[in-house]
């Protein structure tokens, strides 16, 4: 293309290689749209965000609206800065999104300043508190499978939005977008992250009907073989018998957990095994602030977003706040407890990360992990590590070790990892199905690591070799049709 492009083209801001700040542009026949606006959750200020200067510096570039798909750090992390370098923009999202929005955004400000005043970060805030208030008038909230105008201010050609559910999240949502051209309507789907399949709490996402022109979808679990074969049925057996185990032996168990989603999930499925007698009633289950004040947005919302059983609340399963004293942590880690705490790939200076630092060395505890962790991860290296120690025998002579806080050290893994497949990401299979549904002319694959991109667009080729697919990198246009 030149560099004046014209039409319509897809460009990713976010980094491409990883799982990390998600965020896309498209431009449409004038007008133009992010799709979310994440941040890396491993990166600290500007090297947390997407290249929001690939639209900046180009004069015929511009964003008129910003569509959210759902509330985690990877993909509304940068949304006020996204805000304050488009300041006539809109940003579209569902109602209980936005909700989640009024949480965790002041969470991240608060958090980011905590951190630079502390001396563990030398990143400067990428926004304070007080301008989110500002910025929450430009939300505009939409119920599922309704159309809304997403025109821009200098678009050629009415373009037309609406939202079906995504089935990943409280509040997640995946775009549809139709597009009324001189050569008949043009129609594009950004999946967003999906999970086809019902978890415990929320439902399987819905989808528009096929055909379409162009399927923007996500390709987290592409490079994963066993997320396909295992049942949700099956899984949510063997956690409830590694608890059971646990805690009857004396241990303690941490559940690694992404605050928004799998936490609450994991508090509806505990709820159900001390009702069915898998484990004590008397066990405490100790959560921490911010994931008590999200799983509250799940309570609020649970009649006006979709829900397997509308009567279920995060706030009627008994919790223990989590002591913020290391040494009553400590403490507390002498009886049976469940610890369901954030980070779920138990990054440094996380609650998870801290409590696994005391758990680790001890074969009465345990460390279940629940979802989805980059291989770089400290949640990753921890389960690779007790492979190799479970691989080896009983007549191993070297015990594998693990650096989770690098003032402490390497540490000796003698506690019981294991892990669980609770994604709220569809797997591979799924995926396939969803091109197989939708009959895209061009698949735009983005979200997922390399290896995973590459498996989904080998075997979509193989498929379907009528397909055009595309794994662009960062910065990279692709026209979103002819």
């Amino acid at each position: 293309m030149t560099h004046r492009e014209s039409g319509s083209y897809f460009v990713a801001l976010g980094g491409t290689e990883e799982i990390g700040a998600s965020c896309h542009f498209l431009h449409i026949d004038g007008t133009g749209i992010l799709l979310d606006a994440g941040a890396d959750p491993e990166q600290e200020g500007a090297d947390s965000l997407p290249d929001l200067d690939l639209v900046r510096s180009r004069v015929d570039r511009w964003v008129d609206h910003v569509v959210v798909s759902h509330g985690h750090h990877d993909h509304i992390g940068s949304l006020p800065v996204a805000i304050k370098a488009f300041p006539h923009v809109l940003v579209h999202m569902t109602r209980p999104t936005r909700d989640l929005c009024e949480v965790l955004l002041p969470a991240s400000a608060k958090l980011q300043r905590k951190r630079l005043m502390e001396g563990s970060s030398t990143a400067p805030p990428l926004f304070d508190v007080e301008e989110l208030g500002a910025f929450s008038y430009l939300y505009l909230v939409h119920e599922l499978e309704r159309r809304f105008d997403l025109t821009g201010v200098r678009g050629r050609v009415p373009i037309e939005g609406r939202l079906y559910d995504a089935g990943h999240v409280l509040g997640s949502a995946g775009l549809h977008l139709t597009v009324e051209t001189t050569r008949g309507d043009r129609t594009l789907f950004f999946t967003g992250d999906t999970g086809a399949r019902a978890q415990a709490i929320i439902p399987g996402a819905r989808y528009p009907e096929g055909p379409i022109d162009t399927l923007v979808m996500e390709a987290t679990l592409g490079a994963d073989p066993e997320a396909e074969l295992a049942t949700r049925r099956q899984e949510e057996i063997r956690f409830g018998q590694a608890l059971r185990q646990v805690l009857g032996a004396g241990g303690s168990v941490l559940v690694p957990v992404f605050a928004l989603g799998r936490g609450q999930e994991i508090l509806a499925l505990v709820d159900r095994f001390k009702r069915n007698g898998t484990i004590e009633p008397d066990v405490p289950v100790f959560t921490a602030g911010l994931m008590r004040a999200l799983s509250d947005v799940y309570d609020r919302s649970r009649f006006y977003s979709p829900r397997i059983d509308e009567a279920f609340q995060c706030g009627s399963v008994p919790q223990e706040r989590l002591p913020r004293n290391p040494a009553t942590v400590v403490s507390a880690l002498d009886r049976p407890g469940i610890y369901v705490v954030g980070s779920g790939m138990m990054f440094e200076r996380t609650m998870s990360n801290r409590i696994a630092q005391e758990m680790v060395e001890h074969d009465k505890h345990a460390v279940l992990l629940v979802g989805f962790a980059r291989h770089d991860s400290p949640a990753h290296r921890l389960f690779d590590a007790a492979l190799q120690r479970d691989g080896a025998g009983d007549g191993a002579t070297v015990e594998p070790q693990i650096t989770l806080e690098p003032l402490r050290g390497p540490q000796a893994v003698r506690c019981r990892v294991d892990r669980f497949r609770f994604s709220g990401h569809s797997h591979r299979r799924d995926l396939l199905g969803l091109v197989d549904r939708l009959q895209p002319k061009r698949v735009i694959l983005v979200h997922g690591e390399t290896r995973a991109r590459e498996w989904m667009a080998d075997n979509i080729r193989f498929f379907h070799p009528e397909i055009d697919v595309f794994s662009p990198a960062q910065g990279e246009t692709v026209r979103l049709w002819d």
